[in-house]
């Protein structure tokens, strides 16, 4: 199978021009960490299948339009000719690279970088027994003024689907690549709000569990559900700041058309982050119960535990005392003497419980 060039190894080749031959696009194979290159004119998708230089070089000649690119997990060599060829900043380039960034806004001269955490629910039979709950992934997003560029970690966040419906909505597309950044930042709030809803119920079920009778929920899977919910509280909480500004103007790139949307999509992460507040303080108090619920179980089981040694220990004394080598012991020759001690120890037993049982000790 032959080797797939990646999208470096193109660099300067354009598309061939013939006098009286249209320009068209080079069918090329994309890289396999290009998920997709596409170039928007007029809010619809031109045919055919594009390199990054290609596509920028076509954009720029007609003075209008945007190019999308889709990167997923791309290494530094894969990455240093778009990085090239687009400008972008070598700090904004590295991070790409490096997963585990905290999302964030930055600015690099007439580009804007955005980091945001993409999150799944991670199917499971109960919140009891479940090991994992939440999966997170990154998405970078480059914004220039006729370009986006996503580079995504992860194998959930792809935004395939979000593209679709893009294509079919060239109104929405002709305002251009700011309206790509405000529907993938619109996609991964909306996945927020689908997480919580399914952790919401997860915490209803535990919640119910911990305070049933005889309930078998322990302290440790509370302390893994409230670890998964701070590591969606890491996704939500530093985005509301990014989103924010791109509310409230914070940059050019982003027209005034598309800043009202970001109003709604700041509403949206608002929700979610009181939702998460609340599941963190909901799971304290479980944890806490559950504590309280554990500790008076042991009270509970001590009490029963010292009742039986007390009715264990009349046996044992009466029988330790006979069991001494004296002769002159109290009916220790009498004929009915074995018969009553065993009558005095079942009284005395049988005392011993009835006076627990009463008690609520047994």
């Amino acid at each position: 199978m032959p080797a797939i060039p990646s999208l470096g190894g193109l660099r300067g080749r354009g598309n061939s021009r013939a006098k009286g031959v249209p320009v068209r696009p080079i069918p090329v194979p994309l890289s396999a960490y290009v998920v997709d290159c596409a170039v928007y004119v007029g809010g619809k998708r031109l045919p055919g299948r594009w390199t990054h230089i290609e596509a920028i070089k076509e954009v720029r000649k007609r003075h209008e339009g945007f190019v999308w690119i889709g990167l997923h997990e791309p290494d530094s060599d894969q990455i240093q000719g778009i990085a090239e060829t687009f400008g972008l900043h070598e700090l904004a380039v590295e991070d790409a690279l490096e997963a585990h960034q905290r999302p964030k806004l930055e600015r690099y001269d007439d580009t804007l970088f955005l980091v945001v955490k993409t999150v799944r629910y991670v199917e499971h039979e109960s919140p009891t027994t479940a090991n994992e709950i939440v999966e997170t992934g990154e998405l970078m997003v480059f914004l220039g003024r006729d370009f986006v560029i996503t580079v995504r970690h992860g194998n959930h966040s792809g935004l395939a689907r979000l593209r679709r419906e893009l294509d079919d909505d060239p109104e929405r597309l002709q305002l251009g690549p700011a309206a790509v950044v405000h529907a993938i930042a619109d996609h991964v709030v909306d996945h927020y709000l689908d997480v919580t809803g399914r952790i919401e119920n997860d915490i209803d079920v535990m919640e119910a569990q911990v305070f049933a009778p005889r309930s078998l929920v322990s302290a440790e899977q509370i302390y893994l559900m409230k670890r998964e919910v701070l590591e969606l509280r890491r996704a939500v909480m530093p985005l509301a700041t990014p989103v924010q500004r791109l509310a409230e103007g914070y940059t050019r790139l982003v027209p005034d058309e598309v800043r009202s949307y970001f109003r709604d999509v700041a509403d949206h992460l608002t929700t979610v982050s009181e939702r998460v507040a609340a599941f963190d303080e909901l799971l304290s108090t479980l944890v806490d119960a559950t504590v309280a619920k554990i500790s008076l179980q042991q009270n509970t089981d001590m009490r029963k535990i010292t009742s039986w040694a007390a009715i264990i220990t009349v046996p044992t004394m009466i029988a330790g005392i006979y069991g001494m080598n004296f002769d002159y012991l109290p009916e220790l020759h009498w004929k009915f003497g074995y018969p009553l001690v065993i009558t005095v120890i079942l009284a005395i037993c049988l005392l011993l419980y009835r006076i627990f049982r009463k008690n609520g000790w047994l």
